[in-house]
């Protein structure tokens, strides 16, 4: 017996022309969202080196690959900090707190050194995530609270700002933050190596996904399944040992534990991962493209130190202003995709 079955209606489709234009301005809304730093640091870095003799020297480009390479490892855990829809402004305390701890520490050997800043702001960061995650307190004021800690800590340990811990010329220590591999800086080769650990972290394994899934809907994350305080307890213990090996890593770079480092630091790293693609709001972003951005940070100052006439002070005014743009652009690019 054969059945007879009424046919159901085709569904309703859009024209393919339109179609065919919605789905091109999304590929260019994606493609600007995830490379137009990229393309602004390549733009920009061409003009300087056309412009400005001393700009693509040997000499100067392994400087600014070293000198991004502690606001770069910073940036690393901040990436992960923001995809969950957190902030950490924590980390320049961190930052200096790393360095006073590791100069103080290298009189007992380079294992301490190491170590004591790991150890140090791996704790400070993990009380960060418990009071963020089970407390559901403000990341903001947890971390801001944390940032005068850090910084109170670091004058007990050198005496309200007066004694300044040295690193030996000679010690591993000091060869680690000032050798050279291949024509580049040993810490800028572990920048690289932490950044491709980082994105197969961050895309490669269940932790990341867990990571954007937070970030992009807490409550959905949670009926998933997604251990949602977890996942934030790890990425803020993560920013702060990240924050703590830059810290000692600069301090084996400069031979001393400096106490005046790290001001606005956590404004820096903030901007580089907005000017990645990271989104502000969570949920979206890549370490890649993290990178990227302390890449031209770093690029944009060096051209107005090469102008020489412009006072320092135009690169905060630099920086701001490309935020400002960045985030606005983000902001359109956002509703266009939403279209």
């Amino acid at each position: 017996m054969t059945s007879l079955r009424t046919p159901a209606p085709p569904a309703a489709k859009a024209p393919p022309a339109a179609r065919r234009g919605r789905t091109r301005g999304e590929r260019l809304s994606a493609l600007a969202q995830q490379h137009g730093a990229l393309a602004a640091l390549v733009v920009i870095g061409l003009v300087a080196a056309l412009s400005f003799d001393s700009f693509a020297t040997p000499d100067n480009l392994r400087n600014m690959a070293v000198s991004s390479a502690f606001l770069a490892v910073i940036a690393l855990g901040m990436t992960f900090v923001i995809i969950t829809g957190g902030i950490d402004l924590s980390v320049g305390s961190l930052f200096a707190l790393g360095g006073v701890l590791a100069a103080w520490g290298s009189r007992h050997g380079t294992l301490v050194a190491l170590l004591l800043p790991l150890v140090v702001c791996a704790l400070i960061g993990l009380v960060n995530g418990l009071l963020i995650a089970r407390s559901r307190l403000a990341p903001f004021i947890v971390t801001l609270a944390a940032m005068l800690a850090a910084r109170g800590l670091l004058l007990a340990v050198t005496d309200e700002g007066a004694t300044t811990y040295l690193v030996a010329e000679d010690s591993v220590l000091a060869r680690l933050g000032q050798g050279t591999l291949l024509g580049l800086g040993v810490p800028a080769w572990i920048t690289l190596a932490l950044f491709l650990a980082g994105a197969v972290l961050l895309r490669r394994t269940r932790f990341g996904q867990q990571v954007y899934a937070v970030g992009g809907n807490e409550d959905a994350a949670a009926l998933m399944g997604t251990p949602v305080a977890r996942t934030k307890i790890l990425v803020y213990t993560m920013s702060g040992v990240l924050a703590g090996l830059a810290g000692a890593l600069n301090a084996a770079w400069l031979a001393s534990g400096v106490t005046i480092l790290g001001t606005g630091m956590e404004l820096e790293a903030i901007s580089a991962v907005v000017i990645g693609g990271t989104l502000l709001t969570g949920g979206f972003g890549f370490v890649s493209g993290s990178l990227v951005g302390v890449l031209l940070l770093k690029v944009i100052q060096n051209v107005i130190n090469q102008i020489g006439s412009l006072d320092s002070a135009y690169q905060q005014v630099v920086s701001g202003g490309f935020l400002v743009l960045v985030v606005v652009a983000q902001t359109w690019l956002g509703r266009r995709s939403r279209r």
